[in-house]
């Protein structure tokens, strides 16, 4: 049965509950509004809901009853985001909420804006061996396959996504990596032939891509970087050098990385140029030198930023611009932001946001020495007789026929993401190395970790919201280290700008405002805008045991092991994720918040997410890490790693500028004479 058949099935009833969630007065109800086609487009990408769907139909709507209230955040989903998803005809919410997709001045150019066109080769035209392929195409993949084709090599990059236009990722409300309403994004994967295994307890449970506990990282070209925030921020000195400088607490695997800040930070000022960063004058106090300013200047900002500077300096506590890889002026040949209300979870209608497939995979196929396959994944790498890599198999999905090929390579660099990274070596077994390439030692898929974040949402009586994307304007890095009693600490900042229906999510889910009914209605209206977050990130203290392996008894659609995690976070992370929510409550009530709510409660599995990382873990001894300091797979001269997987410890801060810096550095010693 289609959704719309059960909907249409049962219209009568669902119209009198929608409307008791959302009820009409000088807007739209929420049947008036369309929720009822939108629960019918819902129900066609979930069809395993129906039945949850059909137990509120039959039962009763009692604020108590879990499938009630599921069903209530569900409508009031589809009532808040975009009209595309059919729940907001009109948009009317939004101007009840005061909230507008644009640039609160209007747009000053057309959008979207062209973008560069890629280099795309067809599985039918895939040569035989090329001289490097680079498995992925984020952040670690682009700078590989700049660097590759600049130095003549023929380069491949084998991306398991595709290359949406603007437009399609730029318009869903629902369908985004920033929201969790269990509907798989635009940005991929779907949930259609991609699952995942955890262990909760004795047993293992199915995960798919919308399912929280995946660790959805974008699957698309230019993977998470096409569609993330874009904070920009460096390591500190601590940050290398955590084991040293702390200890190893009971249960951890915590270790200082193979080399410092100093060492990094030459690649960490390429990266902010070549790719391009905005920001201020300082990176607050526990940050190392730096050589060269950022390239931009920080975008400009509101009256939140004001507010929050007031306060901090009533609170002690000093504050820095959140540096962005985001153009404040124009900028290698691009626009500058327009500051509108969609960007974190969203590609940048203007193309001001500085990601891999702007930046460096546009340089690569400028050399006319790289391509890229979409659509397509490496399955295995494959080894000689002498265990040596020679090429890669891959899989895809071609005018509906699935396919596969080996391709031969002098050499490969992975960059897939801390999961699928290690998932592609543990699925890489042979002779020689049964239980994948660069596990000899059992360190592959080890050492998981991504951010646990703290942080808290206050309420005032004054407009707080200034419409001013992309949100982040001022943070205090002043808990990064240094806190009495705790290992390590992060940043907090004030929120990425958010969606009308993140905003009901993190309203109801914080007990701010009711979740159905008129008064929630009402409450979203008055408060929406009178509401501010501060977030933050921390520094997790790495165990052994939270890990990725394959479960070979669950596949993916063209039949590879999927990823199993197990394992969870160390107790210091949950410690040091209340520090944060505790700091980021003061600052708002400093504010002038009247009513805050705090982010505790346990944190159940592994982390990930989008910021995953130490799967595959950077060292000097074989023994405890997969690859050495240069990014090269233990045993193997010609695999190397080039994403996030390699770090050590993950920082308090977001890690995309130092998985850029860091690739810079492998890919520039590959490169190197001798490498």
């Amino acid at each position: 049965m289609t959704g719309r058949t059960f909907v249409q099935q049962h219209a009568a009833r669902l119209r009198a509950l929608v409307d008791r969630v959302l009820p009409g007065d000088e807007y739209p109800s929420a049947s008036e509004a369309g929720a009822l086609d939108f629960l019918a487009t819902v129900l066609d990408d979930r069809p395993d809901w129906t039945d949850r769907v059909r137990a509120v139909v039959d039962g009763t709507d009692d604020e108590g009853d879990p499938d009630w209230a599921w069903f209530a955040e569900l409508v009031s989903a589809g009532y808040y985001a975009d009209a595309g998803n059919g729940g907001n005809h009109g948009e009317r919410s939004w101007a009840m909420v005061g909230w507008q997709p644009g640039p609160p001045d209007g747009w000053s150019v057309p959008v979207p804006v062209p973008t560069a066109q890629p280099v795309v080769v067809h599985p039918s035209e895939l040569a035989e061996r090329y001289d490097a392929i680079v498995v992925g195409s984020g952040a670690g993949g682009g700078v590989a396959a700049c660097g590759l084709a600049g130095s003549g090599r023929r380069v491949l990059v084998v991306e398991a996504g595709q290359w949406p236009g603007t437009a399609e990722l730029n318009r869903d409300h629902i369908r985004n990596p920033r929201s969790t309403w269990g509907i798989a994004p635009r940005s991929g994967p779907s949930d259609a032939g991609n699952p995942r295994t955890v262990s909760d307890g004795r047993t293992r449970l199915l995960l798919r891509p919308s399912s929280p506990g995946w660790h959805n990282n974008a699957v698309t070209a230019g993977g998470g970087t096409r569609v993330y925030g874009a904070q920009a921020w460096r390591f500190g000195p601590r940050d290398f050098t955590m084991a040293s400088t702390y200890g190893v607490p009971d249960g951890s695997s915590l270790a200082d990385w193979p080399f410092g800040y100093d060492e990094l930070e030459p690649w960490y000022e390429r990266a902010e140029w070549e790719v391009g960063v905005s920001g201020g004058d300082t990176d607050g106090p526990w940050a190392g030198h730096r050589g060269r300013p950022f390239p931009m200047p920080p975008l400009p900002s509101g009256a939140a930023r004001d507010r929050l500077a007031r306060a901090a300096d009533v609170l002690g506590m000093s504050t820095v611009h959140v540096p962005l890889l985001i153009n404040s002026t124009p900028y290698l040949g691009r626009r500058a932001c327009e500051q509108c209300g969609t960007c974190v979870g969203f590609a940048c209608p203007v193309d001001a946001k500085n990601g891999s497939q702007n930046t460096m995979l546009t340089r690569a196929f400028a050399t006319g020495n790289a391509s890229i396959l979409l659509d397509s994944r490496v399955a295995r790498l494959r080894t000689d007789g002498a265990g040596r890599v020679v090429g890669v198999t891959i899989v895809g999905s071609t005018d509906g026929r699935d396919w596969t090929r080996d391709v031969d390579a002098a050499e490969v660099v992975v960059a897939a993401g801390a999961v699928e990274s290690a998932r592609l070596l543990l699925n890489s077994r042979s002779d020689r190395e049964p239980d994948g390439i660069g596990n000899g030692t059992d360190q592959v898929g080890r050492h998981l970790q991504g951010h646990v974040y703290g942080g808290a949402m206050g309420i005032f009586d004054d407009v707080v919201d200034d419409g001013l994307g992309p949100g982040p304007s001022i943070a205090t890095t002043d808990f990064r280290h240094g806190v009495d009693g705790q290992i390590g600490g992060g940043i907090l900042a004030n929120e990425f700008i958010a969606t009308p229906s993140n905003t009901y999510q993190y309203l109801v889910g914080t007990g701010l405002i009711p979740r159905s009914g008129i008064e929630s209605k009402h409450a979203m209206r008055d408060l929406a805008r009178r509401s501010m977050r501060i977030m933050g990130p921390i520094q997790e203290v790495t165990t052994a045991d939270a890990r990725v392996r394959v479960d070979p008894s669950v596949t993916d659609r063209h039949g590879i092991p999927a990823a199993w995690f197990s394992g969870g976070v160390h107790t210091e992370d949950v410690r040091a994720r209340d520090h944060t929510s505790v700091r980021s409550a003061e600052w708002l009530r400093a504010a002038g918040a009247t009513r805050v709510a705090e982010l505790h409660g346990p944190v159940v599995g592994t982390s990930g997410g989008q910021h995953q990382a130490g799967t595959l873990r950077m060292g000097t001894d074989p023994a405890t890490s997969v690859v050495d300091p240069v990014g090269r797979v233990w045993g193997h001269d010609n695999l190397r790693v080039a994403d996030g997987s390699v770090h050590v410890t993950n920082g308090g801060v977001n890690p995309v500028l130092t998985i850029f810096a860091t690739a810079m550095r492998t890919i520039d010693a590959m490169v190197a004479p001798g490498g």
